[in-house]
């Protein structure tokens, strides 16, 4: 096989890449070639994506090149490996057999490469990891998005040649790919991961204790579990309680049952919790203590009394909230998110009293626009850049004769909206004028007598 030819193979791990001028498209601002896989001999413009450090292969079937994976490759094309620049491979739209993909991956030991993506592909059959054996592979990150593949039960061989590698990998995300469980075995591989991302695949419940036994993922920081079939909080902190390194925890768009006090605790290292979208109602303990991000936007909300110290931003938009959360439960609160919910006022002193609040989001909610309501908000809004939905986002609902009218139209003078001001010196002149009368009265009066 000519030199040129082969180089390509491996580039393409292991295919004869064969395009013509406009199917390799390649954008030198960002160093990012993509080409479509076609069956043609020449071997085209590739060499204009030399230069790339992300490198995207798309479309085909590449069953016919299985037999590239009982083949040698000589030293001079594995030098040539050496030289590449490219750092990242995107492999889209592919039939793959496994038996060529490991064949092929022991080849990144040779190149710079960190990043490895699969996007809509589905790998065929089962093969043997055996020449993966002690290798260390360079690729400290992996994604799986859309793929389907044989069971990983059953596997624990080929994980066990893959051992020395996995161990290493930083990140790992599988997303929408059917993923029902996690076998514990293969969770204690990943020794040293650090973010983990199974989002919309088909986690249980009743999954969750051997997908994260005692052992497995002891590094993992960043867990996102996003739009799976979880449907119980107190279930997740027990099976989760383990993972005593956790900063980060997903479960977004799962309908998760009302939170219960309970017994169980969180590990103090979680400090970002997401369950936005869970159609949760109510919230009570457990939350982790330490938390400094909490998300419960888009729920059915009406109320959130918890004391939480250490927080720092606090989204609730899209509830049913009718008033202000308590401003001493959250003396740390930086960005406080309300918009979206059945509020009416706005206290301005208690808000005020949030020394560290830098952004206030309150739009989109029920405002009673009498004039001290209106001056309330305006007020909050004077205050620079606090507000970054100010002030399009602010409409009266009350009274009548200003719902509709933008918060800032309101008028909000002293004088408009403080009537007492002008009512009680009017007043008191008038008695003062009745009284000045009377006397007056009287005296003429009395020298008329």
């Amino acid at each position: 096989m000519h030199i040129t030819q082969l180089f390509v193979v491996i580039l393409l791990i292991g295919l004869k890449l064969s395009e013509v001028v406009g199917d390799c498209s390649f954008n030198k601002s960002q160093s990012h070639c993509t080409c479509s896989l076609l069956d043609l001999e020449n071997g085209g413009n590739l060499f204009q994506c030399l230069p790339a450090f992300v490198f995207e292969l798309r479309g085909g079937n590449l069953e016919k090149y299985v037999g590239f994976a009982s083949s040698t490759v000589n030293q001079q094309v594995l030098d040539i490996l050496q030289t590449l620049q490219v750092t990242k491979i995107v492999f889209g739209d592919l039939l793959v057999p496994e038996v060529l993909l490991a064949a092929v991956m022991k080849f990144t030991y040779y190149m710079r490469i960190t990043d490895i993506e699969f996007e809509s592909c589905t790998f065929l059959g089962n093969a043997s990891w055996f020449q993966m054996d002690r290798l260390i592979l360079p690729v400290s990150s992996l994604r799986f998005h859309n793929v389907t593949s044989a069971s990983l039960a059953d596997r624990d061989k080929d994980f066990a040649h893959l051992s020395r590698w996995l161990e290493t990998l930083q990140n790992l995300t599988v997303t929408q790919s059917q993923v029902t469980y996690i076998p514990c075995s293969i969770g204690k591989v990943f020794r040293t991961l650090r973010y983990l991302d199974v989002s919309e695949n088909h986690l249980q419940d009743q999954s969750m204790r051997p997908s994260f036994c005692q052992g497995a993922f002891p590094q993992l920081q960043v867990l996102k579990l996003h739009r799976n079939n979880l449907s119980s909080f107190y279930t997740m902190c027990e099976m989760l309680h383990q993972l005593e390194k956790l900063v980060h925890l997903d479960v977004s768009q799962n309908d998760l049952l009302a939170i219960p006090s309970s017994s169980c605790q969180w590990q103090p290292s979680l400090l970002i919790l997401n369950l936005s979208t869970t159609g949760l109602d109510h919230i009570t303990l457990p939350l982790p203590p330490n938390v400094e991000v909490l998300d419960v936007s888009s729920n059915n909300l009406h109320a959130l009394d918890l004391a939480l110290p250490f927080l720092k931003k606090l989204h609730l938009s899209n509830n049913r909230l009718h008033a202000v959360p308590s401003a001493k439960n959250y003396p740390a609160l930086e960005v406080l998110s309300l918009d979206g919910n059945l509020i009416s006022y706005l206290p301005r002193d208690e808000l005020q009293s949030l020394r560290h609040l830098q952004s206030l989001r309150a739009g989109r909610n029920l405002y009673n626009c009498s004039c001290a309501g209106a001056s309330e908000i305006q007020a909050l809004a004077s205050m620079e850049s606090l507000m970054p939905d100010w002030p399009q986002d602010y409409t009266c609902e009350s009274p009548s004769h200003y719902q509709g009218t933008l918060v800032k139209n309101v008028p909000a003078s002293v004088l408009q909206c403080n009537k007492a001001i002008v009512i009680i010196p009017v007043t008191v002149l008038l008695v003062l004028s009745c009284l000045a009368g009377i006397i007056c009265f009287a005296r003429r009066k009395a020298w008329s007598g």
